[in-house]
């Protein structure tokens, strides 16, 4: 891990976290005229989204993918490009041509994981390389959708991928190889019951997907 960072009261450390990710979107945008970001959901980014909505930064520089989403209904609450619209995109200036959402609402999932991929792909490269991935870190030691035991953990032919059901609902994520290609990660990790999880994603623990993410570009910003 090349930068670790905490703080114990979540709105300092989220705004920590903002000014990383500003700083790494501008030096994308001054080295390739464009930063392409990958979000995560639930419910622990809301403050670190908040408080990217305050930096002052060329957002119409930016290309905004997500790393993972349920598959639920568009505008559906247990989505996370809800959350993420309402806290972030809704208070900056983006063009909708820069907003790739995941189409989880498609009846044919595995298609639209191709779709999605070859989104990735004419934006990314071939193979894609995004240059921020926001990540988060489940109490079970999950990242993005790739989840203890799932098929989808050992994937790497595809980009992009759907886990089989994981807590009531099937779920399109970005796989290992994806994720790995990156140039940069980001971890913010808040929440209560995690402290093993991140012991185990510290010491590259490969009994936990978190653990099996390697990677030599990365930033963690934690209140444990």
């Amino acid at each position: 891990m090349q930068r670790i960072e905490r703080h114990a009261d979540p709105d300092i450390l989220a705004g920590m976290a903002a000014e990383h990710i500003t700083g790494a979107i501008r030096d994308a945008v001054e080295t390739r005229g464009v930063c392409t970001l990958a979000f995560s959901g639930g419910s622990s980014p809301l403050r670190l989204f908040a408080a990217l909505a305050k930096q002052a930064l060329s957002w119409r520089d930016v290309h905004i993918f997500q790393v993972d989403e349920r598959a639920v209904a568009a505008g559906s609450e247990q989505r996370n490009w809800t959350a993420l619209q309402a806290v972030l995109l809704d208070h900056i200036d983006l063009p909708p041509t820069r907003l790739h959402p995941m189409p989880v609402e498609q009846e044919n999932l595995e298609k639209a994981a191709t779709a999605y991929q070859a989104c990735l792909e004419s934006i990314c490269g071939q193979p894609p390389v995004l240059d921020v991935v926001h990540l988060g870190l489940g109490t079970d030691g999950h990242t993005a959708s790739l989840v203890p035991g799932d098929t989808v953990l050992d994937d790497k032919l595809h980009e992009v991928a759907v886990s089989d059901v994981y807590q009531g609902h099937r779920r399109m994520t970005l796989t290992f190889p994806c994720l790995k290609r990156a140039r940069q990660l980001v971890w913010f990790i808040t929440g209560s019951g995690k402290q093993a999880a991140l012991s185990g994603l510290l010491d590259n623990d490969p009994g936990i997907p978190a653990g099996r993410l390697h990677h030599g570009r990365q930033a963690l910003f934690t209140n444990h």
